[in-house]
């Protein structure tokens, strides 16, 4: 029934979500058929043969989306695009095992017309392709089309810092490109002519896996940047140049060593006001840096984190009377008007860790965060090692009009007990999921009875648990 589908007035086709259905026969149809598309979308329709690629994409030359992962692309197909797809903004080539760096090239120049293609090409993804020994030659290829590419904003693959880093140094030397090709000296004059100043700078907006070695070099060829991953190493301190992008509004660190939150802290004085997203993975949690950072980004609009738990917490928060909470809320407000997406993980305590804390300072910052954020619609609370019991009877304190967007709950191997979870599902908000696996209160009766609540209200609420 499919070939009925294929009118010539369709601008948008997607058969990635049944790739067996993608043959020969079908290709030849859209390309027959379908001239008006602007967006086609074949990842993982491997059946379709290099060559019957070829001619498809020759016959849709309006095409400004287009997805060819996991299929036979191989150099023949990157050929085509580059000669034919001049309105091409969006390509992934990803996980496309046919291809090499060298097809690569094909994507900026056209070496039988000795002219560059694809001119208003802004995204970029070619994950899962790995370089031959030595890997020069893949970066060489990254680093030829950051500079060909003239629109692009975006290139997904892992090495593609390292190839910022080589047009930051021009240590060329080592990098030997086909035949036909201009060479990356060639690009680089050609560049620095364009934009008649010393320096060469890229404009990218968004990046990934950005070692924090590379960093100084990213920064000066990107000053651009508004969205980067940031790989931080173990070690003292962080990388010049580091803060230096003016419109960052999306960052992400991975801290693969032994980094305390504290350092980010002053990082954070001058950065965090513009960041409208921001997510920590690795890092050791610390009470006090961890309500001073969130109070210096008071514009985000989604967080994450993944904290590594101290191995022995505060004296202070060993204290279980109330007074300690009293005093802990003292601390300055945390007010989020636009921050709709929060999520916080705690890596499970081994045996060597302190017994579970009542951990005053992290409550209270989650009850001044959670109490002065209208908008939040997703919240996530996994492996707290304290009750969320008085975390949630305060943050629902009257007045206030607290979770009042909220759809989707995680309270994952959280300690909550049934009676707050029902006080949760009672509230006057547009509530879908919620999540309670591996909570240590909750058992097989209570979700049972939590189902039947549900059912008596006639809520449409799902409420997973195992």
């Amino acid at each position: 029934m499919l070939h009925l589908l294929l009118v010539p007035h369709l601008t948008e086709l997607s058969l990635r979500t049944c790739p067996h259905l993608a043959s020969t026969a079908i290709a030849r149809l859209v390309s027959v058929r379908c001239k008006s598309l602007s967006s086609l979308d074949l990842q993982g329709c491997s059946r379709i043969p290099s060559a019957v690629l070829v001619d498809l994409l020759e016959g849709l030359p309006g095409l400004t989306q287009l997805n060819l992962s996991e299929t036979q692309c191989d150099t023949r197909v990157l050929a085509a695009v580059g000669g034919s797809c001049l309105h091409l903004r969006e390509l992934a080539i990803s996980n496309c095992k046919r291809l090499s760096a060298a097809s690569l090239l094909y994507l900026a120049y056209d070496p039988s017309a000795g002219s560059f293609c694809c001119p208003r090409l802004q995204v970029l993804s070619v994950e899962g392709l790995e370089p031959a020994a030595g890997g020069h030659g893949l970066v060489g290829a990254l680093a030829f089309l950051l500079l060909g590419l003239p629109s692009l904003k975006s290139l997904v693959h892992r090495l593609a810092s390292q190839a910022i880093s080589l047009i930051h140094s021009q240590r060329f030397d080592r990098v030997q490109l086909a035949p036909g090709f201009p060479s990356l000296e060639e690009l680089t004059r050609s560049q620095r002519a364009t934009l008649e100043c010393r320096g060469i700078t890229l404009p990218l907006k968004r990046l990934a896996e950005v070692g924090e070695p590379l960093l100084p070099a990213v920064s000066a060829v990107c000053p651009g940047l508004e969205e980067v991953t940031v790989l931080l190493a173990d070690g003292p301190g962080l990388a010049q140049g580091f803060w230096s992008w003016k419109a960052l509004t999306h960052l992400t660190l991975d801290c693969e060593g032994n980094r305390h939150l504290g350092e980010l802290v002053p990082e954070l004085a001058c950065l965090g006001g513009q960041l409208h997203s921001l997510s920590l993975g690795g890092f050791s949690l610390e009470e006090s840096a961890f309500h001073a950072l969130l109070s210096r980004c008071p514009s985000l609009q989604t967080f994450s984190a993944s904290l590594i738990p101290p191995v022995a917490w505060g004296a202070t928060e060993q204290q279980l009377a109330p007074e300690a909470m009293q005093g802990a809320s003292c601390l300055q407000p945390l007010a989020f008007p636009q921050l709709r997406a929060f999520s916080l993980l705690l890596a499970p305590c081994d045996g060597s860790s302190s017994p579970p804390p009542q951990a005053v300072g992290l409550q209270a910052s989650l009850v001044s965060l959670l109490r002065h954020s209208p908008l939040l619609v997703t919240l996530a609370l996994v492996c707290l090692p304290f009750s969320l019991d008085e975390v949630f009877e305060r943050v629902l304190e009257p007045p206030g009009v607290a979770l009042g967007h909220l759809r989707r709950l995680s309270l994952s191997h959280s300690e909550v007990s049934p009676p707050t979870v029902r006080r949760l599902l009672a509230l006057d908000n547009p509530l879908s999921h919620v999540a309670l696996g591996g909570c240590p209160s909750i058992h097989r009766r209570h979700h049972s009875e939590l189902l039947r609540v549900v059912r008596q209200q006639g809520l449409d609420v799902c409420i997973t648990w195992d």
